[in-house]
């Protein structure tokens, strides 16, 4: 299995603003983990949750809106 800190699965949000994005957090998927990094510090630390309590967290996100 391939890791999801791994350069091309980086993704960045269409809403962390103009030019380079820099205020925003990157997320990257694998089948059972979800990492999450702050984009102005993309070789500092990493979080990774399993997927399951990822999906959770944005889901109770939606729902509060």
């Amino acid at each position: 299995m391939r890791h999801p800190t791994a350069p091309d699965d980086w993704r960045r949000s269409s809403h962390s603003g103009g030019g380079d994005g820099n205020n925003c957090v990157e997320i990257a998927h694998s089948p059972t983990h979800t990492a999450v990094r702050d984009s102005k510090a993309p070789t500092r630390a990493t979080l990774t949750f399993p997927a399951e309590a990822f999906a959770a967290f944005l889901e109770a996100l939606r729902t509060r809106r």
